[in-house]
């Protein structure tokens, strides 16, 4: 039996005057995690449109134990978001489809 993949989202509001800080963190984090971590399957983020402090990112993992090896990453560790991030929501989403070209 294969490993149950773990798909969030996460639903982030960012201090608009930290913005470019964080987007430019993030972006290193996830280029990171997707080329350093073989259960890091797909990390994408956007922001909303008319809101663009308002970050969405879709997480998938190849399993539980992937998310939890993200989490213990110096890459994830060290990023220095703190102060930037207003408010943060985890949810866990269950996939009905996702393809994606390579």
């Amino acid at each position: 039996m294969s490993p149950i993949p773990v798909v969030r989202m996460a639903e982030l509001e960012i201090a608009p005057e930290t913005l470019e800080s964080y987007c430019a963190l993030l972006t290193e984090e996830i280029e990171a995690a997707v080329a350093l971590e073989e259960g890091v399957l797909s990390l994408s983020a956007v922001s909303l449109r008319d809101n663009p402090n308002r970050i969405r990112i879709l997480e998938v993992y190849a399993s539980q134990k992937a998310y939890e090896a993200h989490l213990r990453t110096p890459h994830f560790l060290k990023s220095a978001t703190e102060g930037m991030v207003r408010s943060l929501a985890l949810i866990d989403v269950d996939p009905i489809i996702m393809r994606a070209k390579s």
